[in-house]
């Protein structure tokens, strides 16, 4: 297994196969930091390769999500670079950019458990979890153009998630969607209707992720995005037919053709702790 980053701003909690993240600045209700954004990046890139880690939940310490980026801090550093001077604005957001990349393309599978506010980069998180998981109490907003800034980074990831004309919708108008209109413009999967069932939808979605193949997980997740990417469908179809074929004849493909005829669950199903 991977060792894990040391981090600040996030929380690392190592169950077994299983990765729980906790955004962790709850006495700002998890705004984002530069620290926190380097965290993240650090801990994606230490497991990318490391198929015994096969899920990461992302979730918010103190009851609620992510507020979205730290304001007091954009207040006090809105000042221009001197001439030559690297731009920390710009290198900020491009660096907040490459970690929800990183997230999105990750060969494990990403959980988002969504409680409270997930505004600005809290809405990004979302956009690029497998399976989000929304609270009751939960509330999502892209909330940027209330104080005059620009949702940059995470408007990409919610387009591609909800499509124009929802994203153009919320993006403009920084409306807020409880639980199920989240869910019903698909920002999120599962609206629960009670933090019991809440709990209870993570645990069910870590269980049904765990009786699937890591390798085929991870195949499945590149041949998806590229499809989303508006890769060629020639290309695409080319591409899926060697991954179909590697996959039949590889371990896990021999091992779940051999126990699906065995009548035995495969070698890599196993119950979340």
């Amino acid at each position: 297994m991977t060792a894990l980053p040391s981090t600040t701003h996030i929380r690392l909690e190592l169950k077994g196969p299983v990765l729980h993240l906790w955004l962790n600045r709850p006495e700002i209700r998890n705004a984002l930091s530069r620290q926190m954004t380097d965290d993240i990046a650090a801990t994606f890139a230490a497991i990318r390769d490391d198929r015994a880690m096969r899920i990461v939940i992302i979730r918010g310490a103190g009851g609620t999500f992510c507020a979205g980026g730290d304001l007091k801090n954009m207040a006090v550093s809105g000042a221009a670079p001197q001439p030559g001077a690297p731009d920390d604005l710009i290198e900020g957001n491009l660096r907040f950019g490459r970690m929800l990349q990183a997230i999105n393309s990750a060969p494990q599978a990403i959980i988002a458990a969504v409680e409270g506010h997930a505004m600005g980069g809290g809405i990004g998180f979302a956009s690029v979890a497998d399976v989000t998981i929304a609270a009751p109490d939960a509330m999502f907003q892209m909330s940027e153009v209330r104080f005059g800034i620009v949702p940059a980074a995470i408007s990409p990831f919610v387009v591609r998630r909800i499509g124009l004309t929802a994203a153009r919708r919320f993006g403009v108008s920084g409306a807020r969607l409880t639980a199920r209109e989240a869910a019903a413009v698909g920002l999120a999967h599962i609206a629960a209707p009670d933090k019991a069932a809440f709990e209870a939808e993570i645990i069910v979605a870590t269980d049904q992720i765990l009786k699937c193949a890591p390798g085929a997980v991870a195949e499945t997740k590149m041949l998806m995005l590229a499809a989303a990417e508006a890769t060629p469908i020639t290309e695409l179809l080319g591409r899926a037919a060697l991954s179909f074929a590697a996959a039949v004849r590889g371990a896990e493909g021999q091992e779940g053709t051999r126990a699906f005829v065995e009548k035995r669950a495969p070698q890599w199903v196993v119950k979340s702790s």
